[in-house]
């Protein structure tokens, strides 16, 4: 099955769809052009862009939400604080590496104010 992402006028995406390998596939390869085609004759708009459910393609598997960057061939999720930076693989990072003995047990959250990572109290009822 293939992914796209249906894109809005900025580039986000605002929904993503499966389409059947049978509506893209030419010859056993699969052509993007295929797909926007297919989903330009149910909704009427050529604004789609393939996706991969594995990250195959395009960095990340798109969700509604996220960024296009045509320019760099990748999807985005929403920058989650603003100090965070997006690297060269297209993921946010803290400003703060999370850090090394997290574990099921141990788990932090990140606290935009004070530009740290604090742990979250579990409470079991």
């Amino acid at each position: 099955m293939a992914h796209f992402a249906e894109l809005n006028e900025n580039n986000i995406v605002t929904r993503v769809i499966v389409v059947h390998n049978n509506e893209i596939t030419v010859d056993g390869q699969e052509l993007e052009f295929k797909g926007i085609d297919f989903c330009e004759g149910l909704f009427g708009h050529r604004n789609w862009v393939q996706t991969s459910y594995n990250g195959n393609i395009r960095y990340n598997f798109a969700g509604d939400g996220y960024t296009w960057d045509p320019d760099n061939n990748a999807f985005y999720a929403p920058q989650p604080y603003p100090s965070w930076s997006l690297n060269e693989d297209y993921i946010w990072e803290a400003p703060v590496p999370y850090p090394e003995d997290a574990s099921p047990e141990k788990i932090y959250t990140w606290d935009e104010e004070n530009q740290e990572w604090k742990i979250v109290e579990l409470t079991i009822e």
